[in-house]
């Protein structure tokens, strides 16, 4: 066991919670109409499609596999036993991951891209998003190299998150584990650390704090008196922004 494992396994950790809660909290009181994910929909939206949708799904659908096994170790471990479930879940959790690789690589292509997002795109977007490409890789990574990772996740890597929660590292299981497993780990608190100073904070909020947040003021580039008349011809066009 290492000084840097123990940084990386032991200290590091707390750093980036501290900094996650910390930051979310000031970014909301400060700037609460900024924590938005800065919707590109309005910009360009049937390439978008392709890549939101499948992304959102798949991240959400892996998340909860994640949460699951940190939760419930002994359900999970209950749920493997039987080898037609386990297969059947490492199929399923790979397919999303592969999904959401996919749609996340044709998200940063067309952030670059078109010129629309440009405009609204910063350096800390592009950061996230190649953060989150490169645990996406480890994780399909491991997926296909070491099998059975929602067994030995319960089995091992539920009980140094909980050692985490409950201030008192155990991370002997960590150590032994495989150089790609611990960078994986490592990039789930990176990207904690990230979060508050990126537009992934808006998934904390939304939509529970548009019921008690101040109005928003929009403003309108259209005749207000000509959208609302009932005599306006009816148009089967989808509006465009300019």
């Amino acid at each position: 066991m290492s000084i840097l494992d123990n940084f990386l396994f032991k200290t590091f950790p707390y750093i980036a919670i501290g900094i996650f809660v910390v930051g979310f909290i000031y970014r909301y009181r400060q700037m609460g109409f900024k924590v938005s994910s800065l919707s590109s929909q309005f910009l360009e939206g049937k390439r978008g499609f392709w890549g939101t949708v499948p992304f959102h799904f798949g991240i959400l659908v892996i998340f909860l596999g994640h949460l699951t096994a940190w939760l419930f170790p002994g359900l999970t471990l209950a749920w493997n036993s039987s080898p037609v479930r386990l297969i059947a879940i490492e199929i399923l959790a790979f397919s999303f991951g592969l999904s959401v690789l996919i749609a996340l690589a044709g998200l940063i292509l067309r952030r670059l891209t078109h010129p629309r997002l440009q405009v609204v795109t910063t350096r800390m977007d592009l950061a996230i998003e190649v953060v989150l490409l490169v645990q996406i890789v480890l994780g399909c990574w491991i997926a296909l190299g070491y099998r059975w990772g929602s067994s030995w996740f319960a089995a091992d890597l539920s009980p140094y998150l909980w050692s985490i929660v409950k201030f008192n590292p155990q991370i002997n299981a960590i150590v032994a584990m495989p150089v790609v497993i611990k960078y994986h780990i490592v990039g789930v608190f990176l990207i904690l650390l990230l979060i508050p100073f990126t537009r992934l904070i808006h998934f904390l909020v939304a939509p529970f704090h548009y019921l008690w947040r101040p109005y928003q003021r929009v403003m309108w580039y259209w005749n207000r008196k000509a959208v609302r008349s009932a005599e306006t011809p009816w148009s089967t066009k989808q509006p465009r922004n300019n």
